[in-house]
């Protein structure tokens, strides 16, 4: 016998309303809030380029000089070997990021969100230089997306932001 009841699939949508959940694109959500409106901090180097490029991609950018919020960002990263071989030569490397953010209101100057996100990526530095030099450059690319999906979703899941 099976335990799926009808009945419940109904009254779903009730006990997620009671328990405060909101749509996060429907409009006066936390996306609907944030899109467009968010001046994201000036990047300092690659990494934190990459970062502020996913993170406005994700966003959208600020149509305007005067945004609603400001994202400040910092972003670090480490790379350290995953694989070495017998012959001591390491063949496949780690890159550990890491990026700590802060959702300010740029009227009032309150901290809406802040926080820290972390993950990592590997590629392989087995082969030429060459396409160890690209598959680094790709590493790092996908890394940073990774750190702005976390604050993204962070951010869209911030209680209050809706609007």
């Amino acid at each position: 016998m099976s335990s799926f009841n009808r009945r419940s699939l109904l009254l779903m949508p009730l006990a997620l309303a009671a328990c405060g959940f909101e749509p996060v694109y429907a409009p006066g959500g936390a996306g609907d809030t944030l899109n467009g409106r968010v001046k994201v901090s000036a990047p300092n180097s690659v990494e934190s380029f990459l970062l502020v490029q996913s993170l406005e991609r994700r966003l959208g950018r600020s149509a305007t000089s005067t945004s609603d919020f400001a994202l400040a960002v910092n972003v670090t990263t480490n790379t350290r070997a995953a694989s070495i071989t017998t012959s001591n030569e390491t063949d496949r490397l780690n890159i550990d990021g890491r990026a700590n953010f802060t959702l300010t209101s740029s009227d009032t100057g309150q901290v809406l969100a802040s926080g820290q996100v972390s993950d990592f990526v590997s590629y392989s530095a087995a082969g030429s230089t060459v396409s160890a030099l690209a598959d680094e450059r790709a590493a790092r690319e996908r890394l940073m997306v990774i750190l702005s999906d976390q604050i993204v979703n962070r951010l869209y899941a911030t209680p209050g932001l809706a609007s």
